[in-house]
């Protein structure tokens, strides 16, 4: 049985190298893409050359000040919307948790609308404490959402924590509406456009701003793989194992919470990647978070620079922001799992 068990995790192992391989060329192959394409054509050769310092001035300026922010940005989003989401899924044994449905986005949202109205700028050094506004957010929501779905004597129901998510939310979004109102219309404008996931405009701050909450806490999920295994065996199996319930719960939800209110802080309110992500991860290197967590950033990496990629190439002159192609790609794939899920159970 241990020999059948260690060629069991070999095989995984394996498969998910030669998976990780795959879409690490996808992701090289969609970031030469994506510095190619814009207004102004660079050449795979010119984007070689500028990033070897060689290229003119105007193709370093093209990008570096103007694409390179960009692209990383989401590259960074989406592995965080990604890992995110798979932590949420598997802290809540729920196959639908995702930041935007649970409710985190919008609290973020909430978190940089009372950021712009101190600071009147999404921009310059102040760009650095907007992950911490919406944090402030999105932990707000968190605990909300754990106070009304606690009953006493009861264990976390995850079925209901999904449900006072979906009414948090809108609670949410109608106060980060009533506080939007409130600013100016130049203000509101840029703000709005910001949240709906249209990556224009941001700068090397923000990358800066973005990069040690990705990194820091994917580290931490990764570190933790083991303990979403436990949990995902359920709370008696868990807790029979070693496994400290409350306190390893926590600190995965706060690690969720910082991954999707860090991404939002910098690329915008994006739905869905949170969700679709680990569900093809699970497709396609099993359901073993050491795999699930990697792969699911990859992915999510991969959807949204895809994402802002086709929303500033295939529509010209009109520019679709990131966020709407997600929605438009993660919308119908989450009928369809919910739909799926009544016939699967019976």
């Amino acid at each position: 049985m241990g020999v059948k068990s260690l060629h069991s995790e070999s095989k995984q192992t394996r498969r998910a190298l030669f998976v990780g391989f795959i879409l690490m060329a996808i992701c090289m192959a969609v970031l030469i893409f994506s510095l190619n394409t814009g207004t102004i054509k660079l050449s795979p050769m010119q984007v070689l050359r500028t990033l070897m310092g060689l290229g003119t001035t105007k193709e370093a300026t093209v990008l570096f000040d103007y694409r390179m922010p960009r692209i990383l940005i989401t590259m960074l989003a989406g592995i965080g919307l990604g890992i995110s989401g798979a932590i949420l899924q598997g802290v809540f044994r729920n196959p639908l948790a995702d930041p935007g449905v649970v409710g985190l986005n919008a609290g973020s949202a909430v978190g940089l609308i009372v950021f712009v109205s101190f600071f009147k700028t999404l921009e310059k050094m102040s760009a650095l404490l907007i992950p911490l506004f919406t944090f402030c957010g999105a932990m707000l929501t968190a605990l909300l959402i754990g106070l009304l779905s606690y009953e006493r004597g009861q264990r976390l129901q995850p079925a209901r924590v999904i449900l006072v998510g979906i009414a948090i939310a809108a609670g949410f979004s109608a106060l980060s509406l009533f506080l939007s109102l409130r600013l100016d219309s130049e203000t509101y404008t840029f703000t709005a456009r910001w949240l709906v996931g249209n990556v224009w405009g941001r700068d090397w701050v923000h990358v800066y701003a973005l990069f040690p909450w990705i990194i820091g806490f994917g580290v931490f999920a990764q570190l933790h793989a083991k303990t979403l295994n436990a949990l995902a065996l359920g709370d008696d199996t868990a807790v029979s194992i070693g496994v400290s319930l409350h306190s390893k719960r926590i600190w995965l939800i706060i690690a969720a919470v910082s991954l999707s209110s860090a991404s939002v802080a910098m690329a915008g309110g994006i739905g869905f990647i949170g969700f679709v992500a680990p569900h093809l991860a699970r497709r396609l290197v099993g359901s073993s978070h050491q795999y699930v967590i990697p792969i699911s950033g990859m992915l999510g990496l991969v959807i949204l620079v895809m994402a802002d990629t086709a929303g500033r190439s295939l529509f010209l002159p009109s520019l679709i922001p990131a966020g709407v192609l997600v929605a438009a790609i993660g919308a119908p794939y989450f009928l369809y799992l919910l739909l799926a899920a009544p016939n699967k159970t019976n």
